[in-house]
């Protein structure tokens, strides 16, 4: 005969990861890149429309005045780098599910689809976005059907860069602007284009084009890629990594908790 506390299997004492974080002020998906590539190609394959934006440390001091509109039915908002899994178990004593980010996700959605997806590079230095756009076609094989660069040429576009995107049958649109440009440029456009996914990117144009440079795999492992890339450009990033990541943690710990759905 089974005794009565061996009927039934003990309780996980372990507390379930929520699928969605707030913190910042930001609802942002605690997500695996297996099930966030899975949402956007269905939504793709279904005709519904996504804005994914890779948030760390420097989205959330600088994409303040942006997180009412980030709200929309249409966007992910989904966690980037160490920093935003320590002020996670900060607050709420959970990590994210995965560490996703531009640089690596969009090689690996590359690889979820049987066809290649049809692309658009807008942002970065000219040249940049060329040379990126080899790399996805010679390397990833996908189709690039159109780039703009961030300055001179980004100038001359004007208002008729949105219709440029949609007459080149763009399916991912990666903006690379920076924060929060490219946050600004998606919420303005996504839903005039009827390009179905967008993606802020950041530095991943400068990392397909070879023009900027990876940290070694066991780096990325340690969750130190921000302390090499500060190591490789202190000027522009020391601030980042410094009196901006006071204001980071300030910024969650001052927004605190908030019941999701």
């Amino acid at each position: 005969m089974i005794a009565a506390d061996e009927e039934r299997p003990h309780a996980d004492p372990t507390p379930a990861r929520p699928q969605s974080v707030w913190l910042g002020g930001y609802r942002m998906r605690s997500i695996t890149r297996q099930r966030l590539a899975e949402e956007v190609l269905g939504a793709l394959n279904s005709g519904h429309k996504r804005q994914v934006f890779f948030a760390n440390t420097n989205f959330v001091v600088q994409c303040r005045p942006l997180r009412a509109r980030l709200q929309a039915p249409s966007v992910r908002v989904v966690n980037d780098g160490i920093g935003m899994d320590l002020a996670s178990l900060l607050i709420y004593g959970n990590r994210f599910a995965e560490n996703l980010n531009g640089t690596d996700f969009i090689p690996y959605l590359c690889t979820q689809r049987a066809r290649p997806l049809r692309f658009f590079l807008l942002g970065s230095r000219p040249g940049v976005a060329v040379q990126a756009a080899r790399h996805l076609v010679e390397q990833l094989g996908q189709q690039v059907v159109g780039t703009c660069d961030g300055y001179a040429e980004y100038a001359e576009a004007g208002d008729g860069l949105v219709e440029r995107i949609d007459a080149s049958g763009a399916e991912v649109v990666l903006v690379a602007f920076g924060n929060p440009g490219q946050e600004t440029w998606i919420l303005d456009h996504g839903a005039a284009s009827s390009a179905p996914l967008m993606f802020g990117i950041g530095a991943l144009l400068d990392f397909l084009s070879g023009n900027a440079r990876r940290a070694p795999p066991w780096v990325r492992t340690l969750h130190l890629e921000w302390l090499f890339r500060l190591l490789l450009e202190p000027k522009r990033l020391l601030k980042r990594y410094s009196w901006d990541l006071i204001g980071f943690f300030w910024i969650c710990l001052r927004a605190g908790k908030k019941a999701l759905s």
